[in-house]
């Protein structure tokens, strides 16, 4: 069987997307298959990361223009390559392509809740939901990551459940790969960022649906009873609800630097933290999978987390799931409950790893595979 795959995505800086393709790549190349064949279609670079195989054939288009690439130049090579199957990891495929598509669905936020999101035009904000709206339609397989998003394609898009299939992702591997030195590299990160005992955690893109507002209220109350620090990584995206200007005032009352502001951390020293945290907070309204509260519980870390959307799938329960996102005292309790009873924390973390064993990489692309090649029947 020929596949096709748009691989822009692991062009450049690679975000989640990119990441998802590589992960399918990468254990696609460790099990081998001698019925399959894929070409990569590239818009202008081939990465050098990609492993090394006769299974992989890399297509340069040269194209600039990612519309241009998605919807004229990848429909042309496919079709010109007579693929069997045309693979579209990012939402959406060619809309003038006759030939079969597997689209990937991460999650569909921007039609369940558009008004969430800062498009930078409205000819964005129209394209992306009607490309993989019209994508969806005419697919012959979407994935989506989780049970939760599979009902969400269903109920915004009318699809049929059978053309669904959820292929649960997994944490980044070099993600998960710990220094022999660990409490030395531990030390120099907390000294890097000011933290200077136990101290909580969350990292993730601050979006208003990501409630830190009430993370900060519930962590002002926790750090009353005592010297923890909050650590909070990711750029903020609420749109004048500074994220900053909170943790200053919260600084200012306290008479210490009890939040710690990062905008970026890198995987290298994010392994690190999650690692040494007493806890890992992450809440959020919508999410189509939620990799950081599976990551920290790869990393030992005892997590909360909201308790809907996909999350609870997730983090199943080895996790303590806050209810109502907009109660403070809730997430005050959660956090308290944590930080006070030892034995709780202990059995949450074993639990926390247990659940997190449950998600692979080789178990999602072997899932990934497997539909694929069913077209072939």
């Amino acid at each position: 069987m020929l596949i096709g795959i748009d691989a822009h995505n692991l062009e450049g800086k690679r975000t989640g997307v990119g990441r998802y393709l590589f992960n399918l790549l990468r254990e696609w190349h460790s099990a081998g298959n001698p019925t399959v064949k894929f070409i990569l279609y590239f818009k202008k670079e081939i990465p050098a990361d990609l492993p090394k195989s006769d299974l992989f054939e890399c297509r340069l288009l040269n194209v600039g223009s990612t519309a241009k690439f998605m919807h004229w130049d990848l429909s042309r090579a496919a079709k010109k390559d007579r693929v069997d199957v045309l693979f579209c990891p990012d939402y959406r495929g060619p809309f003038m392509y006759k030939g079969d598509i597997a689209v990937t669905l991460h999650d569909i936020s921007y039609e369940a809740h558009p008004e969430w999101f800062n498009w930078p035009s409205v000819a964005d904000r129209i394209l992306l939901r009607w490309a993989s709206k019209q994508t969806a339609g005419k697919a012959k397989i979407i994935f989506v990551p989780v049970e939760f998003v599979k009902n969400e394609v269903i109920k915004y898009y009318g699809v049929t459940p059978e053309r669904i299939f959820a292929t649960p992702l997994s944490a980044d591997p070099a993600l998960l790969e710990l220094p022999a030195n660990l409490n030395e590299e531990i030390a120099k990160i907390k000294a890097k960022y000011g933290v200077r005992d136990k101290f909580a955690f969350y990292v993730g893109s601050v979006f208003s649906r990501r409630h830190l507002p009430e993370i900060i209220a519930a962590f002002e109350l926790l750090a009353k009873e005592g010297d923890y620090q909050l650590v909070l990584g990711g750029k903020d995206y609420t749109n004048g609800k500074s994220v900053d200007k909170l943790a200053k005032k919260i600084n200012e009352k306290l008479g210490r630097q009890a939040i710690v502001r990062v905008d970026f951390i890198v995987d290298d020293e994010l392994k690190l933290l999650y690692s040494a945290c007493a806890f890992f907070i992450w809440l959020s309204d919508y999410e189509g999978f939620g990799l950081p509260p599976l990551e920290a519980m790869n990393l030992g870390a005892p997590v909360i987390t909201t308790d809907g959307s996909s999350l609870s799938e997730v983090a199943g329960q080895a996790a303590l799931l806050i209810k109502d996102n907009f109660d403070v005292e809730e997430i005050f309790r959660a956090m308290h409950k944590i930080t006070r009873d030892g034995v709780l924390r202990e059995e949450m973390i074993a639990r926390g790893r247990e659940q997190a064993a449950r998600f692979s990489w080789k178990n999602c692309a072997e899932r990934t595979l497997k539909t694929l090649l069913s077209l072939s029947k």
